[in-house]
């Protein structure tokens, strides 16, 4: 009879994902996903080719992790893009090892940046719409600069650089969102 397999892909793949989440991608490697699950590197080259598969499959995870925290984050801003840019913002606040894998480190072959935003429920697509109802004549060009001051806040937040609350975020989203289409 064989013997039980005991660590499963699941698993590996589970421990490899929450080391990224809590130490950043970079130190997730065979020897110390083994050590963390508690077996030897074989079960991990069993169950995946190589280690590139596995920081493939955690990419995929993280970037699905990201689709779900958007969807589930409270909507109360009322200007195109301020829900996504609080969304956002508060994602590299919160999981910043996350955030840096999926928008800062980029990978040749990984999702772009455009498309992790727009998920496959059309997140950007959907703001892009919202701001043409709001009267946006140009809302490509609001997305970009929206974007670049979204983004801008996200990164400084995982340097401890930007210290501004909720409440002082949607404001400033809120109103450069007016002043942005005041000039598109």
């Amino acid at each position: 009879m064989a013997r039980k397999e005991t660590i499963t892909l699941q698993m590996i793949l589970d421990t490899a994902f929450a080391m990224t989440r809590e130490e950043g991608f970079v130190n997730v490697t065979a020897r110390r996903v083994a050590a963390r699950a508690g077996c030897s590197t074989q079960p991990i080259f069993r169950v995946y080719k190589n280690m590139d598969e596995l920081w493939d499959a955690v990419y995929e995870r993280a970037a699905q992790f990201f689709q779900d925290y958007y969807s589930l984050y409270p909507r109360i801003g009322k200007a195109p893009f301020s829900n996504l840019g609080m969304a956002y913002i508060a994602f590299a606040r919160e999981e910043k090892h996350l955030f840096e894998l999926l928008f800062v480190n980029s990978r040749p072959g990984r999702k772009g940046m455009y498309e992790l935003l727009n998920g496959g429920e059309g997140n950007v697509v959907y703001e892009i719409n919202l701001a043409k109802s709001a009267g946006c004549p140009d809302p490509g060009s609001l997305f970009m600069r929206m974007w670049i001051l979204i983004h801008g806040a996200a990164c400084m937040s995982l340097t401890g650089d930007y210290d501004l609350s909720d409440v002082e975020t949607l404001e400033l989203l809120e109103h450069s969102c007016r002043t942005f289409m005041s000039e598109v």
